[in-house]
Formats: structure tokens, sequence, C-alpha cells
């Protein structure tokens, strides 16, 4: 009789450790880390969004600038076409930039100063 107590009482020390060991080199206090939202994958206008090594590229809303159709037709001199067309990047004013998205994938961007318009 003492000897399956000490046997009983053995395999329950034996399983209660079994239960602590994973235990071991935790905090108790750990919290586990927050989970991050599923990236975006499109823009607020209904575009896809692109990404480089896990970040988002920031897209400029579309924007009519007075220089658009002058740069437009710079554009279409050096073989850029497509797209939405020239729209404003920088703030109105007397120096104003200008980006195009051709249709072969390439940038078109222009510089007008007091709507005189350069290829940059």
């Amino acid at each position: 009789m003492k000897r399956s107590s000490i046997l009983v009482l053995s395999c329950a020390a034996l399983l209660s450790a079994c239960s602590w060991l994973p235990s071991i080199g935790k905090s108790a206090d750990a919290q586990p880390a927050p989970r991050k939202p599923a990236p975006r994958t499109t823009a607020d206008d209904g575009t896809p969004l692109g990404y480089v090594d896990g970040v988002e590229i920031q897209k400029v809303p579309f924007r009519a600038g007075v220089s658009s159709a002058t740069v437009e037709s710079l554009a279409k001199q050096q073989g850029c076409t497509g797209g939405w067309g020239a729209g404003l990047v920088s703030e109105p004013g007397p120096v104003e930039i200008y980006r195009m998205t051709c249709e072969n994938g390439k940038v078109f961007m222009a510089k007008c100063e007091l709507k005189q318009c350069k290829a940059m």
C-alpha cells in the first residue's frame, strides 16, 4: 500500500512538472505582439497601390493645372502618351511641377516657370 501511494504521488509530481515547463523563460506579464493590419490594395481613387520593400508608395491625387495641356504636348513630342494626362504635383504658383505617367510605364516630369515649361 505504501509503494502504490508513493508511485501515485511521484506520477502526480511528474505530470505537474511537465505542465510547468513551457512557461520557463516567459514572464507572467508578457503580452502577445500587436497584430498589424493587412496592407491596403487600392488607393482612395480606386487605383491599385504599389509597394517597394513592404513600404507603400504614396499616391498624389490628380490635379489639372494651368499648364497641363502644354506639358502633355511636350510629353507627346518625347513619345509619352496615355494615362490621365499631366497632373500638377506642386502647389499652384509661378513655378509648378507636373507629372505624367506614360503608357509604357515611364514617368514624364516637367517644370513650368511662368507658363514656360521644360522637361526635367
